[in-house]
């Protein structure tokens, strides 16, 4: 298991920001990627943005422009700025974690909640 623990989210209104933080805790190697998706009510978990060990980056469409994923290597955390926030970005917002052993073994964070009102 890789314990990750999330937290910045929170209720903002339409335009403002907010930063959501994960840090993997405990000594891990072989992180391939680290990331976030999100779950609207009612809607699949959907992509957000990734970011591999070497730094690429890749973002869902909708979010280009608004959202910039980061990472602190020595901390193993991964960091989401969130712009310019719509109604429609209200969601549960998971840390995802990819570590390679002999494969690709995915780790999810608890969950934190942005709830965007207009």
């Amino acid at each position: 298991q890789v314990p990750l623990v999330e937290s910045g989210g929170g209720l903002v209104q339409a335009g403002e920001s907010l930063r959501l933080s994960c840090a993997a805790s405990g000594s891990i190697f072989n992180i391939r990627a680290m990331g976030w998706y999100r779950q609207a009510p009612g809607k699949q978990r959907e992509l957000v943005a990734t970011i591999a060990s070497g730094g690429t980056t890749n973002y869902a469409d909708s979010m280009k422009g608004r959202f910039t994923i980061s990472r602190d290597y020595a901390k193993n955390t991964v960091y989401l700025q969130m712009n310019s926030l719509k109604p429609e970005d209200t969601a549960v917002y998971y840390c995802n974690v990819v570590v390679w052993r002999g494969g690709p073994y995915n780790y999810w964070g608890q969950g934190t909640q942005v709830t965007v009102s207009s």
